[in-house]
């Protein structure tokens, strides 16, 4: 069974064209380490909830945009081991170009980024 990770960020509005760039630079590898899709979706439609919300969660200020994205994988095996390789590559073992954070850094702050791995409990399709 396919395997999720998921990914909520606050991302300045002005950075849109810098994340479009970092996110194709990152996902292709996500893609050559075994990901069958990534999808990364710019806020359009985020309404400010009574309790929590999109925009609560990751702290996001007037100027930022909600990113929500989703790494899918054929299974949980091959995500483990593609986030035992993104770990090396942060330690500095075998560094990647792609993911060098002068030449592709991070145009949002990452602390408040919220992620996490899914079971998909319930999948349908046409």
């Amino acid at each position: 069974m396919s395997y999720i990770d998921g990914f909520v960020i606050a991302v300045p509005r002005a950075n849109r064209e810098k994340f479009t760039h970092h996110a194709e630079t990152a996902d292709s590898i996500f893609l050559e380490w075994g990901a069958l899709r990534v999808i990364e979706c710019w806020e359009d439609d985020v309404p400010v909830g009574k309790q929590t919300d999109f925009r609560r969660a990751v702290q996001a200020t007037d100027d930022e945009a909600v990113v929500f994205s989703w790494v899918e994988w054929p299974d949980k095996a091959t995500r483990d081991k593609a986030m035992q390789t993104m770990q090396h590559m942060m330690e500095g073992d075998a560094p990647d170009p792609r993911m060098d954070p002068v030449k592709n850094p991070m145009p949002f702050d990452g602390k408040r980024m919220i992620f996490g791995g899914f079971t998909p409990v319930v999948d349908l399709a046409p």
